[in-house]
């Protein structure tokens, strides 16, 4: 679905809608001020100096750009640990279906693990993974009612397949080699679940979104101050556009701090996750497979 430039920036303003007031408010007063005291009654000069408001104006946008930057660490961070979990579960998969004889052992592993990736999807983004249709397609009843139980359900699920795996050596079904390999592969696993809980759950301090709003709404009303003298009410707009292009590169920020969500900005799980799932089907030997989803309504790939 393509959107049209009016309805992005329509959009954008309408997002922006509260900050876009005050800033319009600001300016405003800052005309009021300059008209009414100094050219009216001619009581005080409304002319602040630009050299100063312009180095604070450097050193705001470099703070909110850190501050953005530093939420786009954490964003590509996250794909590339869901990059690691599409080749991991690959790799899994062909372990298994390589070393693993029995068939019915083989599907109950690969269909274990699309399961884990369902499973993990629903986790990141606060949703209930037992009422997710993928994860029942490739759970029992009994299976999602231990699950239930658990306090951390992807990891349950690994400790299954690590159970099953162990016994079919303790059978002498696997060797020692391949065990281990197996093993490695769990260990990658988790080691990619434990990155994604760490951005979840520890997001950026708010002191750094508060500061910079903070600042952003004082720089708002000092600027006007400095252009009216010359500008009149051109001051107005090109107070908004400063200060929204400030608030804009923080809120990147914002929404960029946790990359899991159901934003249009978070990463597209529910494609990678059905990537994942036909990938492993093809190795149990599926063809008829349901393409991953694609973009909804609004032409956002979620």
């Amino acid at each position: 679905m393509m959107v049209s430039n009016e309805g992005r920036m329509s959009g954008l303003l309408y997002w922006q809608a509260h900050n876009v007031r005050t800033y319009v408010l600001t300016s405003l007063a800052a005309v009021v001020i300059y008209e009414v005291f100094e050219r009216w009654l001619g009581w005080f000069s409304v002319d602040l100096p630009t050299l100063p408001l312009a180095i604070v104006g450097g050193a705001l946008g470099i703070f909110v750009s850190f501050r953005t930057n530093s939420a786009y660490d954490r964003w590509w961070e996250g794909r590339k640990l869901w990059g690691r979990l599409i080749n991991t579960s690959r790799h899994w998969s062909s372990q298994v279906a390589c070393y693993v004889e029995d068939e019915g052992l083989r599907t109950e592993l690969i269909e274990r693990h699309i399961a884990y990736v369902h499973t993990l999807r629903c986790l990141l983004r606060k949703e209930d993974a037992l009422s997710d249709p993928s994860v029942q397609r490739f759970t029992s009843e009994e299976e999602r009612a231990w699950l239930a139980g658990q306090s951390n359900q992807t990891h349950a699920l690994l400790q299954k397949q690590l159970e099953r795996v162990t016994a079919l050596a303790n059978e002498g079904k696997l060797d020692a080699l391949r065990l281990h390999t197996m093993d490695e592969s769990v260990r990658h696993l988790l080691d990619i679940q434990g990155g994604c809980e760490r951005i979840k759950k520890t997001p950026i301090p708010r002191g750094y979104g508060y500061i910079a709003e903070t600042l952003i709404f004082y720089f708002s009303m000092l600027l006007p101050l400095a252009l009216v003298a010359d500008l009149h009410l051109l001051a107005v707009p090109i107070n908004v556009l400063v200060c929204l292009a400030f608030m804009l590169i923080s809120e990147a920020g914002r929404v960029l701090e946790d990359p899991f969500t159901m934003f249009f900005n978070g990463l597209p799980l529910t494609n990678m996750s059905d990537t994942i799932e036909n990938n492993l089907r093809n190795r149990l030997g599926e063809a008829n497979l349901t393409p991953p989803a694609g973009p909804d309504s609004r032409g956002i790939l979620m």
